[in-house]
């Protein structure tokens, strides 16, 4: 006994016999190219001002490709949409302007199928700026229908896992990736105009080093040698210091082998820049330049508008201590910043982790983060840092236990961590050996021993100031977005349960 077809395998079937019946009738449903002139947002543009009158007069012919969105049929008139994604054009579709395979096209027509239409522009009697079509090309046939129009793709999980039909059907997610990709040309420009020089440098490392993270194991088979995808650009890019390049940055992707929340992807995209002779305090105020021009230049002023409120990017901003913030904003007695014990109590009495590593230097990271970091909504600098938790940061003068490291906090989210660069090879090479022993002590999130880059810096490398700024979190606080996996093309999910095993294709 024959199962019923379900309507989706009822829908694909129909689609597949119309396909079929074009390429029986000797159409090509997949040719190579479509020679055109403009797509449907720029044919509005260019033209969108003109009367009918005027667009009579030019008698402007235009090849158009684009998505058909939506479908009217009244007899021998068929209107139908054409959309690229930003914009539509109304198709003015009559059987008297087509040839037999264009109008057999038109009548084979679904929603989804992709054609190029050759015409001439105007407007209809109720003055929708349209393209009349001599010629139809079909470009792709769609097999399988879009989400419904009016109500695109709403479950969350499909978004993610089917980014193709997210951007097909909700306008406001392409939005999105066009604002990501302004802030970063918008960074690149502030950085080049400022003598910085964009480099490259390995993604896969001997060493996970940059930071204190958990790292991607993989193999590479012809050198027979164990390798990590990078958790940071950092050590190669002061690598660049010590090599005469005085003002270096890379855009790139990041890997860290650690949990997934509205804040965290595995692979998520950095800017780190490195910019010799100066300190942190001058990050400090390149940063502010930064990210106001930046909303100046996409939303016209400096704020943002994020989860209902109003982020105030007018410079200057504020600047806390950790010590300070813990007091101010997190309501802890300075009595128990005294020293370990006392933080350890904190933790338990406000019912927080501990840390694994329960030097003072964690215990006062984890019970800021677990008082303020939330609290911090308008911009501030939060600084110095303990140099527990700080093993490439220099020290403040004075306090060995103190680095000159700020975080700059927005809308309750870290988005910068910036410091003074750590230049003494006998220093870092002490740093390096007590992250070994916090290693062996339980802290898998410790610094490896980079004997090359402590090589380096014997070579000498100049005081330096180094920044990185996550993208992905600079787009959520840009686009109100308040999970990363809204502003990641394709973020990393767990494979669906009906997913196909490896290697193989769904029949449908």
């Amino acid at each position: 006994m024959v199962a019923a077809m379900s309507e989706l395998e009822q829908q694909i079937e129909n689609r597949r016999a119309r396909r079929d019946a074009l390429a029986a009738a000797g159409m090509e449903v997949y040719p190579h190219a479509f020679d055109h002139d403009l797509e449907p947002s720029e044919v509005h543009r260019r033209y969108g001002e003109l009367s009918a009158e005027e667009l009579e007069e030019k008698g402007i012919e235009l090849r158009v490709p684009g998505r058909v969105t939506a479908i009217r049929r009244q007899g021998k008139l068929v209107f139908a949409d054409l959309h690229d994604g930003v914009g539509k054009l109304q198709l003015f579709l009559r059987k008297n302007d087509l040839d037999e395979d264009g109008w057999r096209l038109v009548q084979h027509l679904d929603l989804g199928d992709i054609v190029g239409a050759a015409g001439t522009l105007m407007r209809t009697r109720l003055g929708e700026l349209s393209l009349r079509p001599a010629r139809l090309t079909l470009l792709a046939k769609a097999l399988r229908p879009l989400p419904e129009k009016h109500h695109g793709l709403k479950d969350v999980e499909a978004r993610y896992r089917q980014r193709y039909l997210d951007l097909a059907t909700n306008p406001e997610s392409r939005r999105v990736f066009e604002i990501r990709a302004r802030l970063v040309r918008g960074i690149r420009r502030f950085l080049d105009r400022r003598g910085f020089l964009e480099v490259e440098t390995p993604m896969m490392q001997t060493i996970a080093g940059g930071a204190n993270a958990r790292p991607f194991r993989t193999h590479h088979n012809a050198l027979d040698v164990d390798l990590y995808l990078r958790i940071a650009p950092e050590l190669y890019l002061k690598r660049l210091l010590v090599g005469g390049m005085p003002r270096v940055y890379e855009i790139n992707r990041n890997f860290r082998n650690e949990g997934i929340s509205t804040q965290h992807n595995p692979e998520f995209t950095m800017l780190e820049l490195y910019w010799a002779y100066v300190d942190y305090r001058r990050l400090m105020a390149l940063t502010e330049e930064l990210l106001v021009g930046l909303a100046e230049a996409i939303h016209g002023r400096p704020e943002l508008r994020w989860k209902g409120r109003r982020l105030d990017l007018t410079p200057p901003w504020r600047r806390l201590t950790i010590r300070q913030a813990l007091v101010e904003l997190g309501g802890v007695a300075e009595a128990a910043l005294a020293d370990a014990e006392s933080l350890a109590a904190e933790l338990r009495r406000r019912r927080l982790e501990l840390p694994a590593a329960r030097d003072y230097g964690h215990l006062l990271m984890a019970l800021f983060e677990g008082t303020v970091e939330d609290r911090l909504e308008q911009p501030t600098f939060i600084t110095e840092y303990p140099t527990s938790v700080s093993p490439l940061a220099k020290q403040k003068p004075g306090e060995p236990d103190v680095t000159e490291r700020f975080e700059l906090y927005l809308g309750g989210m870290e988005l910068a961590n910036a410091f003074s660069e750590l230049n003494d090879p006998d220093v870092q090479a002490e740093r390096f050996r007590q992250q070994l022993a916090a290693r062996a002590a339980g802290d898998q999130e410790a610094h490896a021993f980079d004997h090359d880059y402590v090589r380096a810096l014997e070579h000498g490398m100049p005081p330096a100031a180094g920044e990185g700024l996550g993208i992905d979190r600079l787009t959520m606080l840009f686009t109100d977005r308040h999970s990363i996996r809204d502003v990641i093309l394709f973020p990393l999910l767990r494979p669906a349960a009906d997913a196909a095993p490896a290697g193989e294709g769904d029949e449908l």
